[in-house]
């Protein structure tokens, strides 16, 4: 099992319009072979100093069965369609992919 975090940063104001997408997105994605996991995460509003923020930002955490399984939703066709709907919100995305440690 792989675990992606994934950072899509949306242009100010643009951020509901992208949840709302991603929310509609996320049957699909979540029926895929392989997905576990498929969240979406947004800051939290808590009054700490050491924290950094992101208010333009989207988090997602999935977890899939394998690279391979990750590489076939990347190619996905509803993924091609989600992407071409959102494009012109986004600003950038970055992928973490990381893997549990048992050592």
């Amino acid at each position: 099992m792989i675990t992606v975090i994934a950072e899509i940063k949306v242009k100010p104001g643009r951020r509901e319009a992208v949840l709302a997408a991603i929310q509609a997105l996320r049957p699909n994605v979540l029926a895929e072979d392989g997905c576990g996991e498929y969240t979406l995460l947004t800051d939290y509003k808590a009054q700490v100093p050491w924290r950094k923020t992101a208010p333009d930002s989207i988090f997602m955490l999935e977890q899939w069965k394998s690279i391979r399984h990750l590489e076939q939703h990347q190619q996905a066709p509803h993924m091609d369609a989600h992407r071409a709907h959102i494009r012109n919100d986004v600003m950038d995305v970055t992928f973490h992919i990381l893997e549990k440690r048992t050592d």
